[in-house]
């Protein structure tokens, strides 16, 4: 018997796709719109600035190209499995160049030591430095990978929905030391307090202070010595090009332009978004890239438990980052692609920074020169640099508008002392970026970099969950929720989502 559907003018019509909405286009909210994408949902992300990547957006002034913010790549695997969901290969799009050393450590004093990953050169400088700590470095090292199997590899992409999930892996971080600090974890193995210095300031890479972030973080010396440290040829904002680009061709949109007012929440789930010019996207799940702060203050407006003002205005922020971005007419080819210069103290300018919120007079800097690696983000001959410092969150009531140029001149005259003589003769193009423009660029809450600090009562449980416990089918990726700050950090956030989120044909 000929059916409806045996006619030839019958067309059957797929049902559509159920709809994701992810507000804000960091690296957690793109990698999570792809792993949302590879399991059927049509994703829309929005974007409140004018070109994707959140804090890892790019700036081009000048004929320079400055990465604004990440520009470590660290278990690039985690990238290399977005590529491959979209039956891809990284390679083809973004080239990840390797980097030795890692980074090279100035101490005030002059002494430098370069940080690989290399097993045989480490030690050596160790024993350059402490011979009698070459054994303690060995063992610190195997803590470390000890921690890096349990809190990255096993638990890393994994949710922690209920207290329950927490108790469970208490012996397990009770046994590796992390209700120690980092340093304390560190003093245990080595006594030299240069290698001190040098084997705990880690947490500084994520917003946490060596003296308070959980030992857990003693993870990422591992993590580093066996998946490298890489720089993105063309830069960081190359890997933000290529994610977009696995977006739309699975069907998804990136949408800059487009700021969030609230997301919309009926009877205790997410149903969608409303932007700032009125309109409405309907959404079968909603998912935010948005500081946790934001997201629960403003774009909740306060609502649901779990996170409410109060325990955010409570809680620890990580620090501020000032980040001064130039370029000179002259190369600088005695710098390496990753230099950190330790200031006159350790301990004292860290309590300054988290504990006691003021501005010091001396400082610590992360000086990134990419020419180093890839000439063409400058003008022939010429150098592109950002150096960041470390600085108080906005809780500190700092007047950036006043202070930027007087802080940033006494970088440069400090740059211009030891490691760059010549430097203020040569610069050509300059730009300035303080805790204020983080609050207000970013949203971020406090002007804090990072989010929230990671101290041990505010991770994994403790931290705001990858699955709202206010709202049902309403998630959270990027740094300040589990995991944490960090690229391998907030692509595992994004991960977390495989395991929270229903799949497509659950909302079809």
């Amino acid at each position: 018997m000929l059916t409806l559907a045996d006619s030839p003018s019958f067309t059957r019509t797929a049902p559509p796709r159920p709809h994701a909405v992810v507000i804000g286009s960091g690296f957690g909210g793109l990698a999570g719109a792809i792993r949302l994408g590879a399991r059927g949902y049509r994703v829309t992300v929005l974007e409140r600035l004018d070109q994707p990547g959140g804090r890892a957006r790019v700036h081009r002034q000048d004929g320079f190209t400055f990465d604004a913010g990440p520009t470590i790549v660290t278990a690039p695997f985690l990238f290399e499995e977005l590529w491959a969901l979209c039956g891809r290969r990284m390679a083809d799009d973004v080239t990840l160049a390797p980097m030795l050393p890692f980074y090279r450590i100035r101490f005030h004093d002059g002494a430098t030591f370069d940080y690989s990953g290399d097993p045989r050169a480490m030690r050596a400088e160790v024993a350059r430095f402490s011979p009698g700590d070459v054994e303690g470095y060995e063992r610190f090292m195997a803590h470390s990978a000890a921690i890096c199997r349990v809190g990255f590899e096993e638990l890393g992409h994994v949710a922690f929905s209920s207290v329950t999930d927490m108790l469970r892996i208490a012996p397990a971080l009770l046994r590796l030391g992390g209700h120690r600090s980092v340093f304390d974890l560190v003093a245990r193995y080595i006594r030299d307090e240069r290698l001190r210095t040098i084997f705990s300031f880690h947490p500084l890479l994520i917003g946490g202070s060596p003296f308070r972030a959980s030992a857990i973080y003693c993870l990422i010396a591992h993590l580093e010595r066996r998946w490298g440290v890489h720089f993105a040829m063309g830069g960081t904002g190359r890997l933000v090009e290529g994610l977009v680009g696995l977006i739309e061709g699975q069907g998804g949109s990136v949408r800059c332009g487009a700021e969030v007012a609230r997301i919309d929440i009926a009877a205790g789930r997410a149903t969608g978004v409303t932007l700032t010019d009125g309109s409405r996207i309907a959404a079968d799940i909603v998912v935010s890239n948005a500081d946790s702060a934001q997201t629960y203050l403003s774009l909740l407006g306060g609502e649901g438990r779990g996170w409410q003002r109060a325990k955010l205005r409570a809680s620890h922020s990580s620090m501020g980052l000032f980040v001064w971005y130039f370029g000179t007419a002259r190369k600088f080819p005695g710098i390496a692609h990753h230099t950190i210069l330790m200031g006159p103290r350790y301990r004292g300018l860290i309590e300054d920074i988290f504990v006691r919120k003021v501005l010091a007079p001396d400082f610590s800097l992360y000086l990134h020169r990419p020419t180093a690696t890839d000439p063409l983000l400058a003008p022939m001959g010429c150098d592109a640099f950002y150096v960041l410092a470390p600085v108080p969150n906005l809780a500190g009531g700092q007047d950036w508008p006043v202070l930027a140029e007087p802080y940033r001149q006494a970088i440069e005259a400090h740059l211009e002392a030891t490691v760059m003589p010549g430097l203020t003769g040569s610069i050509v193009t300059s730009r300035v970026t303080t805790p204020a423009d983080f609050a207000q660029d970013f949203l971020s809450f406090r002007g804090s970099g990072f989010g929230l600090e990671p101290v041990l009562t505010q991770s994994a449980w403790f931290r705001p969950h990858n699955a709202s416990s206010a709202f049902r089918n309403l998630y959270l990726v990027g740094a300040g929720t589990h995991p944490g700050a960090g690229l391998p950090g907030v692509l595992s956030s994004a991960k977390v989502l495989d395991t929270v989120v229903p799949d497509a044909r659950v909302h079809a």
